[in-house]
């Protein structure tokens, strides 16, 4: 056999298996989506149920701030990036969670700080002493204006956004959250990596901001890069506040999940910065890395949290499986891939994307169960609460689709076996 055929024939069972992963994400997502449009709508008072059970039954009606925001984000990503959403429906039930948002995120309004929970017709119940409600409300809001282009809802983000950046960088006071003095001055990934998704929401096509937080983009992604530690054979989740490990359980906490959801918004931002010397490492850093100390290798799977120092976490659900760290490692690899070229990555794509489908989907009444043992069965058999919503599984097999898609146009543009290569074109700082 030939050089050339050879060629050839890997890369038409490269393209039938990418083909194949690409209708079975869609097929998912569709029956995902349907699932939160059919149970999640409150047609009396607004915003979404959160709290769903195995078939869709409501068993609790308090609403998350942070689950209704990322409902109504899902929601106009979806409208916006694929064809076949666009239809009044969706739309409607996001403007109509935003609304909700508009009216009561707020605990006291004109004050930025967001409930974490409400009842079910929007009286706050809880604060938490963090910016992820707030987080969360930014992204719904600069998505709705660009679905519907109501200015309203752009300044409403930006004007949150401000608040959040002078929260983190300047005074935490607003938080609610004392300094108290044994405390350690530390600093939870979670937070320059949420900031630096909020970088990319507000500057996505829109020079302008873009420019305006590009620092605060680069602060971010050197605070998320300091936490790659003891001579870069470990990612902790907490470090001191100028880049050190921390002593006991908390510097030594590690959270794969985590730390791969952070590789593929650092890749983003290597992508904006036109940076490849940033992209190989972050790779080797946040995705390779978590992957081989995350994945259990007797039963498969990502441990929810480790010990850098190997010892017994003290967490009761350390050794579960929980459904979005497999979600963000499903789009890390894939993006990893797309990025690089590099097919040990597709490999590792594949190798979760199975595990993932074949223990956490539901083909019963659709969606995916959140919360899995060691050995991979079923320990909590509901689909929503105050962590998971429709968000981390839709977002996945969206993002999942889309990047397969440009993979096979790639595919079928390149030349065939044996034809000359075209010019190579240098790439172009800050493409997507």
């Amino acid at each position: 056999m030939s050089g050339g055929l050879r060629m050839w024939q890997d890369m038409e069972k490269e393209r039938e298996t990418l083909q194949a992963w690409k209708e079975r994400v869609g097929q998912e997502l569709d029956q995902v989506v349907a699932f939160w449009m059919e149970h999640s709508h409150d047609q009396e008072h607004g915003g979404f149920f959160t709290c769903l059970g195995r078939d869709g039954q409501v068993y609790d009606d308090l609403k998350y701030v942070w689950l209704q925001a990322r409902q109504v984000w899902m929601y106009c990503r979806l409208y916006r990036k694929l064809e076949r959403f666009r239809h009044p429906e969706l739309l409607d039930s996001a403007k109509a969670g935003g609304e909700f948002l508009l009216r009561y995120a707020r605990v006291a309004p004109p004050g930025k700080k967001c409930a974490f929970v409400l009842t079910r017709d929007g009286r706050p119940v809880k604060v938490q002493r963090t910016i992820f409600s707030e987080c969360f409300y930014t992204m719904a809001m600069n998505e709705l204006w660009r679905v519907t282009g109501e200015v309203r809802y752009q300044s409403e983000a930006v004007e949150m956004m401000d608040q959040i950046v002078h929260w983190v960088r300047e005074d935490p006071s607003g938080l609610g959250r004392p300094q108290l003095p044994g405390a350690p001055a530390s600093e939870s990934m979670a937070v320059p990596m949420m900031l630096l998704s909020l970088v990319e929401q507000l500057g996505e096509a829109d020079e302008e901001l873009a420019g305006n937080y590009a620092e605060l983009g680069d602060w971010c992604a050197q605070r998320v890069l300091q936490h790659v530690q003891r001579d870069g054979r470990a990612v902790l989740e907490n470090v001191s506040e100028d880049g050190k490990e921390l002593s006991g359980c908390l510097g030594r906490h590690q959270n794969p999940g985590h730390a791969l959801e952070a590789g593929w918004f650092l890749l983003r931002h290597a992508t904006r910065k036109g940076d490849p010397e940033l992209r190989a490492h972050v790779i080797d850093k946040f995705l390779l890395l978590p992957f081989h100390s995350g994945w259990d290798p007797d039963h498969g799977g990502l441990f929810y949290f480790q010990d850098a120092d190997g010892l017994c976490p003290t967490q009761l659900e350390w050794a579960m499986k929980l459904w979005w760290p497999h979600s963000e490692a499903m789009i890390a690899f894939l993006m990893g891939y797309s990025d690089s070229g590099d097919p040990a990555l597709l490999h590792l794509f594949y190798l979760v994307a199975e595990y993932t489908f074949r223990q956490f989907r539901d083909p019963e009444f659709g969606e995916w169960f959140g919360y899995l043992s060691r050995e991979g069965k079923v320990a909590l058999t509901i689909k929503g609460g105050p962590f998971k919503g429709c968000f981390h599984v839709p977002r996945c097999l969206a993002m999942c689709e889309e990047m397969l898609g440009a993979l096979l146009s790639r595919l079928a543009s390149a030349p065939a076996p044996g034809a000359p290569s075209p010019p190579a074109v240098p790439d172009r700082k800050g493409a997507e």
